[in-house]
């Protein structure tokens, strides 16, 4: 009797989404250009560039690739990206509290 060796399970595509629709729309955040950064930036075996055939990466890295681009284009005082689900993520604005008074008061 031959012993059948178990397949192992093929590696599905791992797609992200990255929801930057509120950003692009007030005009802050270009995408042409984030696309051009993102293949030039991504690592692959220790060289940066090196996409080719590979398309899988965490959407951890994704993440960090994200908040580089915006500390290059200096938007991340104003923006951050946030994990909404198992594949998406989002870009939000900071929430800036203003006390009703305005700035501090001089006495």
């Amino acid at each position: 009797m031959a012993l059948q060796k178990d397949k192992k399970p093929e590696r599905s595509n791992w797609r992200f989404n990255l929801d930057l629709i509120h950003p692009v729309e007030d005009g802050i955040f270009y995408s042409g250009n984030f696309e051009q950064f993102l293949p030039e930036k991504v690592k692959v075996s220790g060289q940066t560039g090196n996409l080719g055939n590979v398309k899988q990466f965490p959407k951890k890295y994704l993440k960090y690739l994200t908040k580089k681009y915006l500390k290059k284009n200096n938007l991340r005082d104003w923006l951050h990206v946030v994990a909404s689900g198992k594949e998406t993520c989002e870009l939000h604005y900071f929430q800036i509290s203003q006390d009703e008074d305005g700035s501090e008061s001089e006495d």
